[in-house]
């Protein structure tokens, strides 16, 4: 099979059936641990075997390796429908094999997060108030990104599209049908938001539906990036990453004994069990709840 050829067929179709966003996360995965390896060989059962042992020798994330497994078996399905393969060979060998990880996550507890947010200025305004957001709302960084004053209903806020990351900063749907959900504001929040509105109509001398974060036009990842690095320094804490203010969130929730089938709500999960796999692991505050219980009973 002329790889080159049905690759660039394979293309045509698959931007038909995923989002922009996932569309260009395939192709870059084609282009980056694919195509590279068969752009002069024939795709045949011992170099589709080659290439999976390739791939492990990298030593690439469970997660990655789960991705590319996906990405390239679904490539090869495609082939073995139009007849240009007689079967799939990757399904002999199965995905990739799991190997131990060590989670890697973090996260700021709400004192922490407070000593974060004093490190912007006034001027920084916008920008403190899109990492409070994150901190109590739980929203994608995306989903927040593309946040309009007209998505302000009462007291919830309507999660109903996100913001791509690059390119023209155009709008797409939400990440999975879960995503799409109203999520109800605590009052300082709101009182926030509120100010922002006032703040955007005397910048611009006019009112209008500008986006909650960014006024005229959204925030740049690059800037909330670069404020956030700026905000932590000058706080003296360390950097956690934007979407880990979402994972601040959930935690937060947690850990002060909120029921998770509601936290997955309001993460916009489409299942509990992620909620649990994610967003739960042990602290200290929960050992010593562990031994204060157990402290507590007698035989």
């Amino acid at each position: 099979m002329d790889f080159q050829k049905v690759y660039e067929e394979y293309l045509e179709y698959a931007i038909k059936r995923h989002k922009k966003q996932g569309y260009e996360t395939i192709a870059k995965d084609f282009r980056a641990r694919i195509c590279p390896y068969f752009k002069d060989i024939l795709v045949t059962k011992e170099s589709v075997k080659n290439w999976y042992d390739c791939i492990l020798n990298e030593h690439f994330s469970n997660k990655y390796n789960n991705k590319l497994y996906c990405t390239f078996c679904s490539f090869l399905n495609y082939s073995v429908e139009k007849g240009y393969l007689e079967f799939n060979y990757l399904h002999d060998l199965g995905n990739f094999p799991k190997h131990y990880e060590e989670k890697k996550t973090d996260f700021y507890t709400f004192k922490e997060f407070k000593q974060f947010i004093k490190g912007f200025t006034r001027e920084e305004l916008v920008y403190k108030e899109y990492f409070s957001f994150l901190f109590f709302t739980g929203c994608r960084p995306s989903e927040a990104m593309a946040l309009k004053f007209s998505d302000l209903r009462g007291n919830y806020v309507s999660i109903n599209k996100t913001i791509l990351r690059h390119g023209k900063r155009e709008f797409d749907t939400p990440k999975t049908r879960s995503s799409v959900r109203d999520i109800l504001l605590d009052k300082n929040t709101l009182k926030r938001l509120k100010f922002l509105k006032s703040y955007y109509e005397k910048k611009y001398e006019k009112r209008g539906d500008y986006f909650i974060f960014g006024g005229e036009k959204p925030l740049s990842p690059t800037s909330v990036l670069r404020y956030k690095n700026k905000a932590c320094l000058k706080a003296n804490i360390r950097s956690i990453t934007v979407h880990q203010f979402r994972h601040s969130h959930a935690t937060l929730l947690l850990h002060k004994g909120m029921l998770v089938n509601e936290v997955s709500r309001r993460l916009g999960h489409s299942s509990v069990n992620i909620t649990l796999e994610v967003y739960t692991h042990t602290n200290y505050e929960q050992e010593k709840r562990v031994v204060h219980t157990l402290n507590s009973l007698r035989f």
